[in-house]
């Protein structure tokens, strides 16, 4: 079973593009952080200012004409000269729930926040959709799609459904607005509705698939089966109240009738889930948190599992694992863990304890914040005050780093910045959680899968 992790190595490989060579061209703004490294901040206060920083790749550094996220944005240089208006539609998702947790944290007031989002739903609302879904990446100054790969240029069902995650936030914390942002929950109730999930079946089989193009039809042929990132595209199908699926697709596509199952420990933590990964283990952090921004999963079971425990026993493996550190890399321990989908010395890669090349990726443990907030927390420290602007910058933490390599890239990735900003306001008030949560047709679609949670006990 391939990942997005395979899936994005074999589409550069395919199109020539080296995601370590390219070239910033982004349009300059007026946004100037105080960089200075200020030593002695309580735990509250840190995390305001790492939240609030990241947040800044969604406000400042978006793409001008959408409003939405752009798809990576480098300090350093070297950047594609034709990739500055590149939108990334899973990493807007991630990014319009950030702009809901800064106007809920007065970074923004209502009103600018509101007028961005407008913005960026008119922007959706023109954009090329595929069945309802929309593609990997469009182009920000005119909605148009550009291919991912070769194959891979028409709707993309995991980055939509990430995206929908987003905008059903946005709908719900606006729902009981002002006129305005009533029609906005409105606007955006329509393009929930308009996502064809059941089409994403190929023809209606028991699994979902992850792209179909107008050009190509279903020549990608990448069936979704777990476990991995891609949960919430189950979740939100199931939900869909105009295009939803049978149950009978989780649980034989997404669960493959119980084959997703096991039981194993690392570490002494216990795992029921059997990641796409070789036997007994696990895999990069990103999958324990992209399908997790919005579906809370405090209290969330299924036949399957406990999917507190499932993220949970996830991170701490991670960690234990780099306090252990095999490999003998330099700056691993307690205070500097966490591998997952990012950067890496030689272009792309996905860490993890199997597939590990000494790079710390930030978003990894900070995004664990919900779920191990005191050893997440010694990380975040560890980062700010004793490595500083080696991996600090304008918005937030640079996207990775390694000291055995003494390579420190100034660069950020879209998709790596949103959970931060998000997952530390879910450890600190829950928005998010409770927002998507809130969603009645979210309860419907996890009541027809057969899960359980607190929320569906709240009316």
């Amino acid at each position: 079973m391939k990942t997005i992790l395979f899936y994005i190595t074999l589409t550069v490989v395919l199109t020539g593009i080296s995601l370590s060579t390219f070239a910033l061209t982004a349009r300059r703004t007026t946004y100037n952080p105080d960089l200075t490294i200020k030593k002695g901040l309580t735990d509250q206060q840190l995390l305001d200012l790492v939240e609030k920083q990241t947040f800044q790749y969604f406000w400042d550094g978006a793409e001008p004409n959408s409003g939405l996220a752009r798809e990576r944005y480098h300090v350093d240089g070297d950047y594609l000269l034709n990739d500055k208006d590149v939108v990334a539609t899973g990493a807007s998702g991630f990014g319009v729930m950030a702009i809901v947790a800064a106007i809920d944290r007065h970074y923004i007031t209502r009103k600018q926040g509101f007028d961005r989002l407008q913005k960026a739903v008119n922007f959706l609302a023109k954009a090329d959709r595929f069945h309802g879904a929309w593609p990997h990446w469009l182009y920000g100054e005119t909605g148009k799609v550009k291919p991912f790969g070769k194959n891979d240029d028409g709707g993309d069902l995991v980055e939509t459904a990430y995206l929908a995650q987003g905008l059903l936030c946005v709908r719900q914390y606006f729902k009981n607005g002002n006129t305005a942002e009533q029609k906005l929950s409105s606007q955006i109730d329509k393009l929930w509705k308009e996502i064809d999930w059941n089409w994403y079946r190929n023809g209606g089989k028991n699994v979902l698939y992850w792209h179909w193009s107008p050009n190509v039809g279903w020549q990608m042929n990448f069936p979704v089966i777990g476990y991995n990132e891609c949960l919430i595209m189950y979740i939100m199908a199931a939900a869909s109240p105009t295009h939803g699926i049978p149950a009978e697709v989780y649980h034989e596509g997404w669960a493959k009738n119980g084959g997703i199952s096991t039981d194993f420990k690392m570490y002494g933590y216990q795992i029921k889930l059997k990641h796409n990964t070789p036997q007994n283990q696990v895999g990069p952090l990103f999958w324990s948190q992209y399908s997790y921004l919005g579906l809370c999963p405090k209290g969330l079971t299924d036949r399957y599992a406990n999917y507190w425990n499932e993220v949970k026993n996830h991170t701490l493996i991670q960690r234990a694992y780099c306090i252990e550190n095999p490999k003998h890399f330099k700056g691993y321990g307690a205070d500097c863990w966490g591998l997952t989908a990012s950067y890496s010395v030689n272009g792309y890669a996905g860490h993890s304890t199997y597939d590990d090349l000494g790079v710390i990726t930030p978003t990894a443990a900070l995004s664990s914040y919900p779920y191990t907030p005191k050893f997440s927390m010694q990380v975040i420290r560890h980062l700010y005050e004793d490595l500083g602007h080696k991996v600090w910058g304008k918005y937030g933490f640079y996207d990775a780093f390694s000291e055995t390599d003494n390579w420190y890239p100034k660069r950020y990735l879209g998709i790596d910045q949103g959970p931060i900003a998000v997952m530390i306001e879910n450890g600190r008030s829950g928005l998010l959680w409770k927002l998507f949560m809130s969603c009645p047709e979210v309860k419907a679609g996890l009541k027809k899968l057969d899960y359980k949670s607190t929320f569906l006990t709240k009316k």
